[in-house]
């Protein structure tokens, strides 16, 4: 993709609007659309996996080669300024759910960092010295 110009200040949507589209799109599997939210310089870190995703390219290309049965629901966005958390669950036909939590950075309309979560809802299961204080979910 070629690098994208900037914004015309009156045109840069709220930080937490961008995120929205960017769910959005991934949804409809827009891919030149994703790419256009986010910075050609982008940095995704994915902690659990340990990976760290450079370029947009590249991560519009990990996210368009994930294997199809998959869908996206946005739980919340909520911003505070460039910072940006959103909560979503991804059910998959075949491998289960996932809850994700993104910590973005949003300027001038576009994603330039990131860091998700990826996990699956009881995979890491409670000690047993927490059952008299908690209850399953």
């Amino acid at each position: 993709m070629n690098r994208m110009e900037p914004m015309d200040p009156a045109d840069v949507p709220e930080p937490a609007a961008v995120v929205r589209e960017f769910w959005a799109r991934m949804q409809a599997r827009d891919w030149t659309g994703l790419g256009a939210l986010l910075a050609d310089d982008l940095v995704v870190e994915w902690p659990v996996s340990a990976e760290l995703i450079e370029g947009r390219a590249n991560f519009v290309s990990v996210n368009a080669e994930y294997p199809e049965g998959w869908s996206i629901e946005v739980i919340r966005v909520v911003a505070d300024g460039e910072s940006v958390v959103s909560e979503v669950e991804v059910p998959h036909e075949t491998v289960g759910v996932h809850r994700v939590v993104s910590l973005w950075t949003v300027r001038e309309g576009r994603i330039t960092t990131g860091r998700e979560y990826w996990t699956a809802p009881g995979s890491d299961p409670s000690p047993p010295w927490r059952a008299a204080f908690v209850r399953p979910l």
